[in-house]
């Protein structure tokens, strides 16, 4: 009888340090005030599991209460979490990160429009002008299929074909995806103060930088931007607004 009573003991001990060694995975989202949220490394300092977040600071990783998990990048502050069971009860764990910020002195810009290249001779009139990205992009060129007909001619370009395959053309594609929503964000602040998103649009103050980029990934958004419609750009972001809010209190809760 005793042999049994030893038995029971054992196999529910060995049941409970089962059910307290499964492992689930924790799915979540990084949010932070910039452009780039992939890429960005997470580890497990419990388990020594890693990964690293995907486009638009996505995540999974394995993890029960109780672990700690530190999310570190080179633009971001890095930070540590210690997780708990409501962390696992949600459908996407939110990790707020706040950017690396270097301080400057403070320098003097004034902005003078009739002084350009063309004004001064620099540039003839009605030229195209290229952005830093758009050289680079230019330069290295964009390589299509149907530029293989160039061999029929001896006329096939190369360094198309090798910065493709390099990656190089892909890496500068996503330069000047960057570079456009940057110029995008300098537009809506010419014509949109911040007591406009605090007050009209009900943003917190601390998260209007964050709004910014938000509507910026925005496809229509850019698109009614882009034609400087101030009445249809302010509309629109009214109703992106409520939306960002909604994200904002579920962060919240």
């Amino acid at each position: 009888m005793r042999k049994l009573i030893y038995v029971f003991f054992i196999l529910v001990a060995t049941n409970i340090v089962a059910q307290q060694t499964v492992t689930t995975i924790l799915k979540g989202k990084v949010d932070a005030n910039v452009l780039d949220l992939d890429g960005i490394y997470i580890v497990n300092l419990k388990t020594e599991k890693s990964g690293i977040t995907e486009n638009g600071g996505y995540f999974s990783i394995a993890a029960v209460p109780g672990d700690t998990l530190l999310f570190s990048s080179i633009q971001l502050k890095g930070i540590r979490i210690a997780l708990e069971k409501e962390h696992f009860q949600k459908e996407l764990f939110f990790v707020k990160m706040e950017p690396m910020i270097n301080q400057l002195p403070e320098v003097l810009v004034r902005r003078y429009d009739n002084i350009n290249a063309v004004s001064l001779g620099i540039s003839p009139k009605g030229i195209k002008h290229y952005t830093p990205a758009e050289r680079k992009l230019k330069t290295a060129g964009d390589f299509k299929p149907i530029q293989l007909l160039g061999i029929l001619g001896g006329s096939l370009p190369v360094d198309p074909i090798l910065n493709a395959i390099s990656g190089r053309t892909a890496m500068l594609k996503k330069e000047l995806e960057v570079e456009k929503k940057e110029l995008y964000l300098q537009q809506l602040e010419n014509m949109f103060d911040e007591n406009h998103f605090v007050n009209h649009l009900k943003i917190p103050p601390e998260y209007v930088k964050g709004f910014e980029y938000y509507i910026v990934e925005n496809e229509r958004f850019t698109t009614v931007l882009k034609s400087k419609n101030k009445t249809m750009t302010d509309f629109l972001m009214g109703e992106l607004a409520v939306k960002y809010n909604e994200i904002i209190a579920c962060e919240n809760e």
